[in-house]
C-alpha cells in the first residue's frame, strides 16, 4: 500500500461534475493498493495518515499530526500509484492489486480512519473517473508506505 499525501488548505474530488468529497485544511491522500495488502497494512497506514507530523507547531516546525490539528482527510483511490514504471515508455499495472481486492482494502482503510478521526474523512468514488482539485500548502508532499 502506498499513500501520496499532500498537506492542503483545501481539496475536493468530483465525479461527473458533482463534488463527492471535500475538505478544508488537512491532508489529501492518493492511495494505491498492492497485491497482498491486508488488515496489517490498513492498520499501519491509518496510523501513519493520522499520526504523520507534517503540520507546523508554535515554533514553525513540522511537529503536529492530523490527529493533533483536527484537520480533514480526503482519501482518493488511485491504482496508477502502484504502477511499475521501471522500464519502457508505458506503465505496467501488474504491481497493482486487482480491482475487487483493492476496493475491499481501500474501504477498510476508509473505515479504519473514520473510526479514529472524528474530525472527518471524505473520499472519492472507487473506480470512477475523478477530478481532484487541491490547494497544496507548502508545498508539502510525502510518499508513505505502511
Amino acid at each position: 500500500m502506498l499513500s501520496l499525501i499532500q498537506r492542503v488548505s483545501s481539496a475536493s474530488v468530483s465525479v461527473d461534475g458533482e463534488v463527492v468529497g471535500a475538505i478544508g485544511p488537512g491532508l489529501l491522500a492518493l492511495v494505491g493498493v498492492e497485491p497482498g495488502d491486508g488488515e496489517a497494512q490498513v492498520a499501519r497506514m491509518a496510523e501513519r495518515l493520522l499520526g504523520y507530523r507534517v503540520f507546523a507547531d508554535e515554533a514553525g516546525r513540522m511537529n503536529r499530526s492530523l490527529a493533533d490539528t483536527g484537520g480533514g482527510l480526503l482519501l482518493v483511490s488511485q491504482f496508477t500509484l502502484a504502477a511499475d514504471t521501471r522500464s519502457g515508455m508505458r506503465p505496467s499495472f501488474t504491481s497493482a492489486a486487482p480491482p475487487e481486492d483493492a476496493e475491499r482494502t481501500f474501504n477498510g482503510l476508509v473505515a479504519a480512519c473514520r473510526a479514529r478521526h472524528a474530525a472527518g474523512v471524505e473520499t472519492g468514488r472507487f473506480g470512477a473517473h475523478m477530478v481532484v482539485s487541491l490547494v497544496n500548502d507548502g508545498p508539502v508532499t510525502f510518499l508513505l508506505r505502511p
